[in-house]
């Protein structure tokens, strides 16, 4: 028999979850998780686990508790690694103590793994320290769900008071305190969504956070805060104050290659949305580059105008008898990304251009001599021909060869109708090729972008958005994903 982890997703931010945690997600033949856990820590699970939504809303139990503890058992003693993952600590009002007793009791193993609970979140992303020498020594957990079960007189006094599940009741909750003599004047404040992208938080008073919450329409779950400590949120909150925090920004790239974009927008606050409407795939025949890698020492010239020309070639030069040290040519990069990836390959790469399109690279060629030259360029299916057509004009044999085809991934339709019709449509939209505009269109209809701001990496790219009838609200003056980044960075500081 194998073990069942209890394991902390954290307080939201799925970075937020401990190395123990990832390797046993990593692990698991089943995962049991709950509403909030982050649901993109279930990528970390082997693709064939089994993946159970086992959450609860106040309004809405998916499972009592009595089937979750049955499920967990039931997986346990079939062989498998049972993964409970709960949003938070599993032992900090989670319920956790109650599952543990019950494996305990039916002979499982089970080890569990600590999380990030949520008011420790909540204190990092706000700037709410729940101790300070000056403030505050002592800390008081309570949840706020039966309010009447509460020894006010106990804990209403606390220096710091964190209150769990206790936002709808919040009224009820300060008039309790306020009767113990606590001063109205107290600063508190209610925060849901902690350490997400998307965290809202009110600060007020004991006496006016009930008013604030409901005038903003904040909904649970949410956790609440009442101390003297609250004050320093002014003076020490960093997350809201990130440049992009509040922004919602779609991503077009390819599944595999959105990490980078992604990665930059979260940790400048931005929620990032992910909406692949481009899959990379091998060439439907992939003899004319298998051709070519056999003849690669006959080259002159090796052309790499992206990464995946790179990637592609690099495996076709791997399934030959042929390895780098047969590349004879000179190699020619469009742009850094491209010139990483050949470089990765201990290959030296002879030129760039100045601008990363394909005219520039035509102009990079302008003193050297072509004539009679042999030329491999290995990319996309459908690709502009600038660069073969004038390379071909200076007296170059150029031969173009399929590595890769671009098509639209299986379930994009879906996933984009998903994210424009949920009444959360994103601030911006990035786009980072010409492939992934037809391809947005094609799934979407230009309409779908109306009130949506749009960011191209480039004039090619921004040529085919105006083409499709589209208003380019900013491009990227370096044509890479830096650029595209500080240009949204620079237009959102404009804004503000």
């Amino acid at each position: 028999m194998k073990k069942v982890y209890l394991v902390g997703a954290g307080p939201g931010d799925p970075e937020l979850i401990t190395v123990k945690g990832r390797r046993v997600l990593g692990e698991a033949d089943a995962v049991l998780y709950d509403h909030l856990a982050p649901e993109s820590l279930l990528e970390l699970a082997p693709p064939d686990a089994e993946r159970i939504y086992v959450g609860k809303k106040r309004s809405a139990h998916a499972f009592s508790q009595e089937e979750i503890t049955g499920l967990i058992i039931d997986r346990a003693r079939r062989g498998l690694t049972v993964v409970r993952l709960k949003g938070g600590d599993p032992f900090m009002f989670g319920r956790g103590g109650e599952e543990v007793e019950a494996l305990a009791e039916a002979g499982i193993p089970f080890e569990v793994v600590p999380g990030v609970t949520s008011p420790l979140g909540i204190a990092a992303y706000t700037g709410v320290p729940l101790t300070h020498r000056t403030h505050t020594s002592v800390v008081t957990f309570v949840t706020g769900h039966a309010v009447e079960q509460i020894d006010w007189d106990k804990v209403g006094t606390a220096e710091t008071l964190v209150v769990f599940m206790g936002l709808t009741a919040i009224g009820e909750i300060a008039r309790e305190i306020m009767a113990r003599g606590r001063s109205g004047e107290t600063p508190a404040m209610a925060v849901r969504w902690g350490t997400r992208p998307d965290q809202q938080t009110i600060a007020a008073t004991l006496a006016t956070l009930a008013d604030e919450v409901a005038r903003a329409g904040m909904k649970p779950p949410a956790t609440i805060v009442i101390g003297e400590v609250v004050r320093l949120r002014e003076k020490l909150d960093w997350f809201e104050r990130l440049p992009l925090f509040g922004q919602r920004v779609a991503v077009t790239r390819a599944a595999g290659q959105a990490a980078e974009l992604r990665e930059r927008l979260h940790a400048l606050g931005a929620e990032v949305l992910e909406l692949p409407v481009i899959a990379i795939e091998p060439p439907l025949d992939p003899a004319p580059l298998a051709r070519a890698v056999e003849c690669i020492a006959e080259y002159d010239w090796l052309i790499f105008t992206s990464v995946n020309g790179v990637r592609f070639f690099t495996e076709a030069l791997d399934r030959s008898a042929r390895d780098v040290r047969d590349v004879r040519a000179c190699v020619c990069a469009i742009g850094p990304a491209t010139r990483r990836a050949v470089e990765a390959l201990h290959v030296k790469v002879d030129l760039m251009p100045e601008r990363y399109v394909a005219e520039s690279l035509v102009a990079a060629f302008a003193e050297i001599e072509l004539a009679g030259k042999r030329v491999l360029i290995p990319r996309a299916a459908v690709a502009r021909d600038v660069i073969p057509l004038e390379l071909g004009r200076r007296g170059a044999r150029v031969e173009v060869v399929e590595a890769y085809r671009n098509l639209v991934p299986a379930g994009a339709e879906e996933r984009v109708r998903a994210a424009f019709e949920a009444g959360r449509q994103p601030h911006w939209i990035t786009f980072t090729s010409s492939s992934t505009v037809r391809n947005f269109v094609e799934l979407a209809g230009r309409a779908a972008l109306e009130g949506v701001r749009v960011a191209s990496i480039g004039p090619v790219t921004s040529e085919t958005l105006r083409k499709c009838g589209i208003t380019v609200d900013a491009e990227a003056r370096e044509y890479t994903v830096e650029g595209l980044v500080q240009v949204l960075l620079e237009m959102q500081a404009w804004r503000c």
